[in-house]
């Protein structure tokens, strides 16, 4: 019997752990899944008999060691600043990884060594990034043989909320961590390339740099500049291409009103609020703010940033203007921040998310100058077994599985880049209704 060992049972390990179960018996497999909340991973494991749940402390190096070395395959699901000692453990004991999040170079350090005890590290095989090296992969590969140039790629993805579940005035729900959101793309420079230019968007000015993505039936979106597009020109073998640019998505408005705590300094981590446990929300706002003798705060706000109508209605719907608790004991703004809109942006029962993907290429082939579109739209079932578990969660199980059944013989650190791990993957989420369509049209 192989063991699979999933170290945290979080948002995004539903239908992970549910397909694993799924194929368990006719693989021989047992799953252990261990989190700090031994209930939340009971909940995942349901009443089969092929999994257990555990409580564990992935900080507890001793008990993290315990597991990973009677494992046969571990999937790390913990943030990705956790990863590495995860890895560290795999290599000790010579054991499979699999992770969804992005590689930190210090991985790359132990690729040779991964190739020398036979495991494969395997990186990035959640959604973003994962299903989108994938789906970028094919189509590059594809044109490449064909003898085409490209002259652009742009991608965008988003973890939004499904048109019959939008019921708040930001048209956004959390699906993921909610740390993430709150930090998207703070104290840092977002690159990209366009036209051969190098380009930057510095922090501050993030959320008001927005690229239109009009797709027709599906919607119409807004997406903002990710942190580093020039790392995927080499890895996605375009290092010559004249304009790559990586954003994610959110729908109409969304930026603008993001954008106003950001200037407001309510996404700030660089500083401890003091006397937080007892401070209201109208007061930490307030203190944003210089000092102005007139105006109810939202009029203050409002002349201060020279925000709109619609912006501002967003803001107080959030609760920033409340005589409120910020409920928390002590921490930064953006965790005063993140606190609120956990509450605010939470998924209801009923409530379903959407994953909205969409890959532009513009390239020349035969004296033709064609643009290629490709989009995926996935809905979730509901608020535990959601698009964003399902295109994060089933990527991985199904590389467990090829990794286990020995369909692949991959060894070191590895990214889901070529087509010998891509095809196979996107094959079978196709046939579970993971799918891009695809649309071409020849541009003068």
């Amino acid at each position: 019997m192989k063991k699979i060992l999933i170290v945290g049972a979080g948002r995004s390990s539903a239908n992970l752990i549910k397909y694993l179960l799924e194929h368990a018996e006719e693989c021989d497999w047992h799953l252990r899944v261990g989190d700090m909340d031994e209930q939340f991973a009971r909940q995942k494991i349901g009443d089969s008999s092929r999994g257990t749940a555990f409580r564990l402390n992935a900080a507890n190096e001793e008990q993290r060691r315990k597991e990973v070395a009677a494992a046969d395959l571990v999937i790390s699901m913990l943030p990705a600043i956790m990863h590495l000692q995860v890895a560290k453990d795999c290599l000790h004991f010579g054991k499979h990884l699999i992770t969804p999040s992005y590689i930190p170079n210090e991985m790359w350090e132990l690729h040779q060594q991964a190739i020398d005890k036979g495991i494969v590290m395997l990186n990035e095989m959640g959604v973003d990034p994962g299903i989108d090296h994938m789906s970028a992969m094919k189509i590059i590969d594809e044109l490449k043989s064909k003898g085409a140039t490209l002259q652009s790629f742009e991608s965008f993805t988003g973890g939004l909320i499904a048109p019959e579940s939008d019921n708040n005035p930001w048209h956004y729900k959390i699906t993921w961590n909610p740390r993430n959101v709150i930090l998207a793309g703070y104290g840092g420079t977002a690159r990209y390339r366009e036209n051969n230019t190098l380009k930057f968007i510095p922090y501050h000015r993030l959320f008001e740099r927005i690229t239109p993505v009009d797709l027709g039936s599906d919607g119409v979106f807004e997406g903002y500049a990710n942190r580093d597009s020039l790392t995927y020109l080499k890895l996605y073998r375009l290092e010559d291409i004249p304009t790559l640019y990586r954003g994610t998505l959110r729908k109409l408005g969304y930026c603008t009103s993001w954008n106003l705590l950001v200037q407001l300094g309510l996404t700030d981590d660089s500083f401890m609020i003091p006397d937080a446990a007892t401070l209201t929300w109208h007061q930490l706002t307030s203190s944003m703010l210089p000092e102005s003798p007139a105006g109810t705060l939202r009029e203050r706000v409002q002349q201060y940033l020279h925000a709109a109508d619609s912006d501002m209605e967003r803001l107080e719907w959030l609760g920033i203007f409340d005589n409120r608790s910020l409920g928390i004991e002590t921490g930064s703004p953006a965790a005063a921040l993140q606190k609120l809109v956990e509450e605010k942006w939470k998924l209801n029962p009923g409530d379903k998310d959407m994953i909205v993907m969409w890959h532009r290429f513009r390239y020349s082939l035969q004296g033709k100058n064609i643009e290629l579109q490709s989009t995926l739209i996935a809905i979730g079932d509901d608020p535990v077994h959601t698009a964003m578990s399902k295109t994060v969660g089933l990527p991985i199980a199904i590389a467990a599985k090829f990794i286990l059944t020995g369909q692949w013989q991959l060894k070191g650190v590895c990214l889901p880049t070529t087509s010998d791990i891509y095809l196979p993957v996107l094959e079978e989420l196709s046939s579970m209704g993971i799918r891009f369509k695809e649309t071409e049209v020849e541009r003068s």
